[in-house]
């Protein structure tokens, strides 16, 4: 599945989460999951959990915050002590 058909199964409606991004079809949000992620729930937990996702829909999560994250500018959420 190329980037294009990965992104295609992520919507945005302003009435549905608040215009958060979901996965289609779904009230998961890309946010929703990628916490899920970093907090080390497996992939197969989630479908497991979720059985009407299936991994393109986690893959298109990952892809959508990579795509969302790309071109900004960085800024640090903590300071480095000198």
């Amino acid at each position: 599945m190329n980037d294009k058909q990965l992104l295609e199964r992520i919507t945005v409606n302003p009435k549905i989460m608040v215009g958060k991004p979901i996965i289609k079809g779904t009230r998961l949000t890309v946010e929703y999951i990628i916490d899920r992620l970093a907090h080390h729930t497996t992939v197969e937990q989630l479908m497991e959990e979720y059985p009407g996702i299936m991994r393109e829909d986690v893959d298109a999560c990952l892809l959508f915050a990579k795509e969302s994250l790309s071109g900004t500018d960085y800024i640090p959420l903590l300071a480095e002590a000198s």
